[in-house]
């Protein structure tokens, strides 16, 4: 099964908490057991898996990748003024394997899957979830 969910985003860098979307394909699946891949579109965003309990661990993700990463920097910079976001996509990486047990996905308490943003805000990011039967 595959299906692509639309977000959008509301800054040009943030983490937006998709895990109850990707919940709900995998409860359509109709798969108990198997793998959910979480493949985010696009050369300037990721997906992570972090802790969920507060808002401050995904802002330290942005303001650690700000310091890592600094814009205006980069030689891309000279054509759209995005290097930066290009590299932090590339250092977060476009998706995430989650093992489907019992026909859930197998994070635990504090994790949930969260698309990272690092050139919004975008009115839409496709993410490609595909669910495979273990």
């Amino acid at each position: 099964m595959q299906k692509i969910l639309i977000f959008s985003t509301p800054a040009r860098e943030v983490l937006v908490d998709i895990t109850s979307e990707i919940v709900k394909t995998i409860e359509a699946s109709g798969i108990e057991n198997g793998l959910c891949s979480v493949y985010v579109q696009g050369a300037t965003a990721g997906i992570m898996i972090q802790e969920n309990w507060d808002d401050s661990v995904q802002r330290d993700v942005t303001d650690l990748l700000a310091k890592l990463i600094p814009k205006g920097v980069w030689l891309h910079d000279q054509q759209d003024g995005n290097g930066d976001s290009h590299l932090k996509a590339g250092l977060v990486g476009p998706s995430e394997s989650i093992p489907i047990i019992n026909g859930k996905p197998g994070l635990s308490t504090w994790q949930n899957i969260f698309l990272c943003e690092f050139d919004g805000p975008r009115s839409e990011r496709s993410v490609v979830v595909t669910i495979l039967p273990g």
